[in-house]
């Protein structure tokens, strides 16, 4: 079967003088469907970036990057953004809530870009906030609600549009050990229901809950599979 995604001899630099700045350096990697995977390595390891290049976010690098059998560096900007769109649920640090919308506007966002009615849409964040036991923030806004049930919230909308990839770039560095805990319980059930995930951490206690934990240092890849 093929993998979900294909990585071959990616590269990625800034111009500076008198040589490039390299962040990324012949990455070449699979990863299947299903899997549950862990990106790691100190601080500028390129670890963000090559989550921000899996989310499509960032299209100035060189190689070959493959997403669920679609070649990416051959896409035209608006293609990718479709490809964001119907591939990809992203779980940011910071949360990246929408402050002016309620809890469920915001996981009715994604919803938006879809073709779906509007019954359909409101069945789905129904079953977001019922799933994610958030019903009764439904009508508050992020402000409203602890750094827990934000990000919370965040990955409710990540997933709500049922994406094949959840890319997660360090999604519990801003709660306390209990609420990251529960991130990551949930993290492991959606990976039980089949949705492929990628994370970025510093942290090994959640690292130890994913299948497979990939290590970068200075832009390469250590002890490349």
């Amino acid at each position: 079967m093929t993998p979900l995604i294909q990585i071959r001899n990616l590269e990625k630099s800034f111009p500076t003088k008198p040589s490039p700045t390299w962040v990324l350096r012949q990455i070449s990697l699979d990863i299947e469907e299903g899997e549950f995977v862990t990106i790691m390595g100190p601080s500028g390891a390129g670890k963000s970036t090559l989550l921000s290049i899996l989310g499509l976010f960032d299209s100035e690098w060189q190689g070959e990057l493959v997403l669920d059998g679609t070649v990416v560096q051959s896409l035209k900007p608006k293609e990718r953004q479709a490809l964001n769109r119907r591939l990809i649920g992203f779980v940011f640090q910071r949360f990246h809530l929408l402050e002016d919308l309620t809890v469920a506007e915001n996981l009715d966002a994604p919803l938006s870009y879809r073709d779906l009615r509007k019954s359909e849409r409101e069945s789905r964040v129904a079953d977001a906030l019922d799933r994610f036991g958030i019903v009764g923030k439904k009508d508050l806004f992020p402000a409203q609600l602890s750094g827990g049930q934000q990000q919370l919230v965040a990955v409710a909308r990540a997933v709500i549009a049922s994406p094949k990839l959840l890319l997660a770039d360090e999604p519990t560095g801003n709660l306390h050990t209990e609420q990251g805990d529960a991130i990551m319980d949930l993290f492991e059930r959606l990976n039980r229901e089949g949705t492929t995930i990628i994370q970025v951490t510093h942290s090994e206690r959640n690292a130890a809950r994913s299948r497979r934990i990939i290590r970068l240092r200075d832009g390469w890849m250590e002890n490349p599979q």
